[in-house]
């Protein structure tokens, strides 16, 4: 059975599929290589506005194939991450529609991700430890940042595993979608709808600015942070064309 990365458009949103379900989309070189090439694809293409990753069903993501992981050594290792970490930086607002196990590479696919959504057989499994590896990946950076220090450090120092009900009452999810893999990727998409029927530019300008104010400490640089932005959306056609229409329709209602 071919193991592959499947690109699909649904409308301006790009969904991504990691399709090796024999091994439970365990990532090889290969196929994290895709992954990083459908990202890049879809950050090219204008028509993309946000970006939608998942796995095939049983599993979301198994982490590293452990052949590739047993054979790596520092370029090796990186070569695996930069599937996830082009879901890491993609300037795209991101989503993973996680269905079932996301296990330590895995994982990180998932904590790349921007939000998470989470189906009744999701799973949350570090493994490092218990295959006796360190973290790697930036995974201890993301997990204290996506459920706290406390969390992360019972999920990576204890081997804590997260259900799906666990991973939203901890915030590493958003909600979780009752129903099969078909529901979980519909709920996926109607969330980035929003997204998807705003102007492209507003909306990698917006998630650009969350990333500079994220770290800030005071509320003054965050607001000359967003000014240039806003006032450059002010001026913008699309700006003008949806604010006459909003006012038509309060004037219609009146």
């Amino acid at each position: 059975m071919t193991e592959r990365i499947v690109a699909e458009r649904r409308g301006r949103v790009a969904v991504i599929t990691v399709d090796a379900p024999q091994r439970r989309n365990s990532l090889t070189l290969a196929l994290s290589t895709e992954l990083a090439q459908a990202v890049a694809d879809a950050e090219q293409d204008r028509n993309v506005h946000a970006l939608v990753v998942t796995g095939t069903p049983p599993a979301f993501c198994a982490g590293a194939d452990l052949t590739t992981l047993g054979s790596a050594q520092e370029e090796g290792l990186r070569a695996v991450y930069e599937g996830f970490l082009a879901v890491a930086r993609s300037p795209l607002p991101t989503i993973a529609a996680v269905g079932g196990a996301a296990v330590g590479a895995g994982l990180n696919l998932a904590l790349a991700a921007d939000v998470r959504l989470a189906g009744p057989r999701a799973k949350f499994i570090p493994r490092f430890l218990e295959l006796g590896l360190h973290p790697g990946g930036g995974f201890t950076w993301m997990l204290q940042r996506a459920v706290g220090i406390q969390q992360a450090r019972a999920m990576t120092l204890f081997g804590q595993s997260l259900d799906a009900a666990a991973a939203e009452a901890a915030g590493l999810t958003l909600r979780t979608v009752d129903g099969d893999h078909d529901d979980l990727l519909e709920a996926a998409l109607e969330l980035a709808k929003p997204a998807a029927d705003a102007p492209r530019e507003v909306v990698l300008a917006t998630k650009f600015s969350m990333r500079q104010t994220s770290t800030m400490a005071e509320h003054s640089r965050a607001v000359d942070t967003e000014i240039e932005p806003q006032v450059k959306s002010l001026n913008s056609p699309d700006f003008a064309e949806r604010l006459a229409s909003m006012q038509a329709k309060i004037t219609t209602r009146n």
